[in-house]
């Protein structure tokens, strides 16, 4: 039995608002860059890895996902499509909603809409506390960062954007980081529907605080494909790598 992570959740059901009108009939995580689907990438990293159950949490235009990736064979996987209704469940909601599918050992959870030269197998084999966070230095639409990283691999929360990174959207977590969840999320908008729609930044800060998140940083290429022209430029600068 493979001691690496061999089950893992990537974040697919956004809306994609910002990227349209590409995204009007397609959903982010299914736009190409460097000639196949930003997902694709992610798929072919775990697979290599040593993931086989991947489940892919879906909302906005659910329905494209499994003509376009299959069942994951092609990448030797098993995927699940978890459709989250209308409306996305936010990251927490989603985590907590796939939770059942994800085993019973630590996993990988992945922003679908990220692209990333990341080396998986560098990550450790499970969290020393109850998460392991990659994080990237601030891209410029995100200047102020989310956490600084101590000598020791501790996350604390940035005093100032000085020693700020920002979490790359790649993570490695236990199933008790979502234990508690109530208490900490309490009746904010979204936290009382069936499921819980709830985002994870205030289990990440209430974990912090306890110390109990560490973190790696990663120099290497990261991309949080958030428009039109950097899905473009992600995509040039992949061909280039590839012709």
């Amino acid at each position: 039995m493979s001691d690496r992570p061999t089950h893992a959740l990537v974040f697919a059901a956004g809306k994609g608002e910002r990227m349209r009108p590409l995204t009007e009939t397609t959903p982010k995580p299914l736009l190409v860059a460097g000639g196949k689907p930003l997902i694709a990438w992610h798929l072919e990293k775990l697979a290599a890895l040593g993931v086989r159950e991947v489940v892919i949490n879906t909302s906005w235009l659910a329905d494209r996902f499994a003509p376009a990736l299959g069942d994951g064979a092609a990448w030797g996987l098993h995927i699940h499509y978890v459709y989250e209704g209308p409306e996305p469940l936010e990251t927490g909601g989603g985590m907590l909603n796939a939770l059942p599918l994800l085993g019973d050992a630590p996993f990988l959870a992945i922003a679908a809409d990220v692209w990333t030269d990341v080396d998986f197998a560098a990550l450790p084999r499970e969290p020393t506390g109850l998460a392991h966070l990659v994080m990237v230095p601030n891209p410029e639409h995100h200047g102020r960062g989310d956490f600084a990283l101590d000598a020791d691999g501790r996350l604390r929360l940035a005093a100032d954007r000085a020693d700020a990174l920002t979490f790359s959207g790649i993570g490695l977590y236990r199933r008790a980081f979502l234990e508690g969840w109530r208490a900490i999320v309490g009746h904010a908008p979204g936290a009382d529907e069936t499921p819980p729609r709830f985002k994870l930044r205030p289990l990440f800060d209430a974990a912090i605080a306890r110390g109990l998140i560490t973190g790696q940083r990663h120099d290497g290429r990261w991309t949080d494909v958030g428009t039109p022209e950097r899905l473009a430029s992600l995509d040039a600068a992949l061909r280039r790598r590839n012709p």
